[in-house]
């Protein structure tokens, strides 16, 4: 692959890079106040163009097919929403003796708390030949939970900015996510033959629109001259979202090939991607949100401006090592189930 492919390809990774750079050479212009007025294009119609095009994009038609298949369903969002975020928890309580920047470990607290993304785990589970409607129907569910719980469970982890009241967040959240999300799919529902037959990038469009919002975000953190971020603590947490990547993926892993677990092995593959994969999409809109009025929040969002681009990396290693598992598998159990011919006398 050359090197004008691969950039074409990894297009959004470098968008971080390069408006994280132009925050930090011209911080003035996206600070809240500026000439962009974050607090209006960002906080409004960004975060609410967001999530009317995932209204738009979601084929929640499909899901129907996967809706039957409960007990997977449970497994992804328990995993998902309740022992990740615990673990998390548990684990940031040892963490929080060392010298690492608190905010950073806040950071890490918020990546644990969100739910699935739309894309990446369905992406990699098609490319394995896993259970693709099961992906599908939890990354959407996922979404779907996530409105709701992932701001209850941010506030119940981490507490919410002093600047802005719990049931300010929840209206803000409300009219910001949950009703263009609604208006979006009412609009499918009319229009879905034509977006079926034209195809439009939805995400490329959310991808642009949340790069804006990182763009702002970050121009308020190199605006405070009180915000220091060591690099000591940058490398530690790289290390540990990769670790803990790799750990909750191989723990996935056991949990559904046990002997009783009833999963085949394509839903072993749908499993383990949709239940340690997290949304940037859905992550920093809601963070910027909830944490309005932080002057940290740009640093509690970069271990989850991380884990995006170390989640697909990492499942894109994996996909020919976890194909490979999975076609072995597949054969393995067919031969067993095979009757076994009769023995002649």
């Amino acid at each position: 692959m050359g090197l004008l492919e691969r950039l074409r390809k990894e297009w959004f990774i470098l968008g971080i890079v390069l408006v994280i750079a132009a925050a930090r050479l011209e911080p003035a212009v996206g600070v809240k106040g500026g000439p962009l007025k974050p607090e209006i294009t960002i906080t409004y119609i960004a975060v609410s163009a967001i999530f009317f095009n995932s209204g738009l994009s979601l084929k929640t038609e499909e899901l129907t097919s996967a809706l039957m298949h409960v007990k997977l369903h449970l497994f992804v969002q328990i995993f998902t929403l309740v022992f990740f975020p615990t673990a998390i928890w548990l684990f940031l309580q040892l963490l929080s003796i060392t010298p690492i920047n608190e905010w950073l470990l806040k950071g890490l607290q918020t990546v644990g708390c969100m739910p699935p993304p739309v894309s990446s785990a369905v992406i990699l589970t098609k490319a394995v030949g896993g259970n693709e409607a099961a992906a599908i129907f939890n990354s959407a569910f996922g979404s779907f939970l996530g409105i709701v719980i992932t701001p209850l469970l941010l506030l119940l982890f981490l507490g919410s900015s002093s600047s802005v009241p719990f049931t300010s967040i929840f209206s803000q959240l409300f009219m910001t996510v949950v009703v263009p999300l609604i208006i979006g799919q009412i609009v499918r529902r009319y229009i879905k033959d034509w977006l079926e037959r034209k195809k439009p990038p939805f995400g490329t469009i959310s991808s642009c629109v949340l790069l804006m919002i990182i763009y702002t975000t970050f121009c308020d953190t190199f605006a405070n001259p009180n915000i220091d971020l060591d690099k000591f603590s940058l490398i530690v947490i790289v290390f540990i979202i990769f670790s803990v990547q790799m750990s909750f993926m191989f723990l996935t892993f056991l949990f559904s090939t046990r002997n009783n677990s009833s999963f085949t092995p394509a839903d072993t593959v749908a499993i383990i991607f949709c239940s340690t994969h997290k949304s940037l999409t859905l992550g920093i809109p809601m963070l910027k949100i909830v944490f309005a009025g932080y002057e940290h929040l740009s640093l509690i969002s970069v271990p989850l401006l991380i884990y995006h681009p170390a989640q697909i990396l990492l499942g894109s290693l994996l996909v020919p090592t976890i194909k490979s598992w999975m076609v072995s598998r597949q054969k393995a159990l067919k031969l067993t189930r095979q009757p076994k011919a009769p023995v002649k006398v």
